[in-house]
């Protein structure tokens, strides 16, 4: 039983080494796309991919080969990713509280506000440059294109996802009859005359994109925690394999015995100047 954890790390770590190729792969295929949303996700595929494949060589081999130095490194690393991970998770519950949409009278759909979510993530929305990779992604996905036939019947009776609730349309309050009217913002920044216009430079679309996080997040968070609890499990596992890593080393399987020297008890002391003055007496 004293091999199993270290056994059980090495087939772990078979899988995921052999996991990380694909990874890579993709990340690479990646590369040679020249659509924008692809090529966003490039450079996060291939940097998993390459820590994948270090992380569980180091884990194979020092477990298998009984190699200690490799073993505290691929505990060392594994630590670290487990802080990160508890971290990201707790950041991101943070982040995404806030939210979710108000109610439009007499619409299924739901309609979203830029003020609702948290400050950070408005920040990065904002971001000129975050803000063209995005809305270049959402003009790639022809979201709008889906409701473009849409009648007013069906604006009435369908719901929409976010995204369209707040780039394909412009706010439901918006008013175009009434010109000396204070309306919403993002009512004059409505164009119909491209589908390369619509709303997305409005705020509603902005805040529908952020929803869409908030909610993938949500999914997301439950497979985070599943994938924490998975790698506290591994972490004790590896912590085992370590410990008879080093035992191997002394070949001692369990452990080599340090006393340099042993002198007798006290009691065997008191018995020798017994014995001593029992001779001295007959």
């Amino acid at each position: 039983m004293y091999r199993f954890s270290n056994t059980l790390i090495g087939f772990l770590n078979l899988f995921t080494l052999l996991a990380s190729i694909p990874v890579i792969g993709a990340g690479l295929w990646m590369a040679k796309s020249s659509t924008t949303c692809e090529s966003f996700l490039q450079t996060p595929l291939l940097v998993l991919g390459f820590v994948i494949l270090v992380i569980s060589l180091a884990g194979f081999i020092g477990a298998c080969f009984h190699v200690r130095w490799a073993l505290w490194f691929y505990l060392l690393v594994m630590l670290f990713i487990i802080a990160t991970l508890m971290a990201l998770t707790i950041f991101g519950f943070v982040v995404t509280s806030q939210g979710g949409g108000r109610v439009v009278y007499g619409r299924v759909y739901k309609e979203y506000k830029l003020e609702d979510y948290s400050p950070w993530l408005r920040k990065r929305i904002m971001d000129p440059e975050y803000w063209n990779t995005i809305r270049t992604c959402i003009l790639n996905s022809k979201t709008c294109a889906k409701i473009v036939n849409w009648t007013p019947i069906d604006y009435m009776e369908k719901g929409m996802s976010p995204i369209q609730s707040g780039c394909c349309k412009p706010p439901t309050s918006c008013d175009y009859n009434v010109v000396m009217m204070v309306q919403d913002p993002d009512c004059s920044r409505w164009n119909n005359n491209s589908p390369m216009l619509l709303c997305y430079e409005c705020d509603s679309c902005k805040a529908g994109v952020l929803e869409s996080v908030r909610r993938d997040w949500h999914k997301l968070s439950v497979l985070n925690i599943v994938i924490l609890l998975l790698l506290i499990g591994i972490y004790s596992i590896g912590c085992c394999a370590f410990r008879n890593t080093r035992r191997a080393e002394t070949d001692f399987p369990h452990g080599r015995n340090r006393v340099t020297k042993m002198g007798p008890r006290w009691d065997y002391y008191c018995w020798r100047w017994c014995h001593d003055q029992m001779e001295r007496l007959y």
